[in-house]
């Protein structure tokens, strides 16, 4: 089992976070400029995420504005996190059960990153490669 260290090792850690008060429309200009589908919300402290989903179920299905509408009102606020030691599949089994597909990373109450499902999957099917490598290898010597 690895853990998702391993993961955050592969990534550049540079975390994208607005302020609760940030519109949906900076939000959304924010996630494009950067080709990301969620963005963390809070300054010093981790108070929520806004993501694709979110816009598309709280904003557009609402019939809201979103120049108008601040993040903290739409985005999720109850976070399902992880810690750098949690294994890759525990990472995987989470995201499955609560349909999710960004979990954010916090080490001693600290953000220290964000995994999405598109990290996890890199992540696997690298380590598989790996794995059959390492066999072959085994078996041709």
């Amino acid at each position: 089992m690895k853990p998702v260290s391993k993961i955050l090792k592969q990534k550049t850690n540079h975390l994208i976070k607005l302020s609760p008060d940030a519109t949906v429309f900076e939000a959304l200009q924010l996630m494009m400029d950067h080709n990301i589908s969620a963005v963390l919300i809070g300054q010093d402290q981790l108070e929520g995420i806004f993501t694709e989903r979110d816009y598309a179920r709280k904003v557009v299905l609402q019939g809201k504005s979103s120049k108008e509408v601040k993040l903290k009102e739409v985005m999720t606020a109850n976070l399902v996190t992880i810690s750098p030691q949690d294994s890759v599949e525990y990472c995987m089994q989470m995201m499955t059960d609560r349909h999710i597909r960004h979990l954010p990373v916090l080490e001693f109450g600290n953000l220290v990153g964000m995994v999405s499902i598109g990290d996890v999957v890199k992540f696997v099917i690298e380590d598989q490669k790996q794995t059959i490598q390492d066999l072959e290898s085994y078996i041709k010597s």
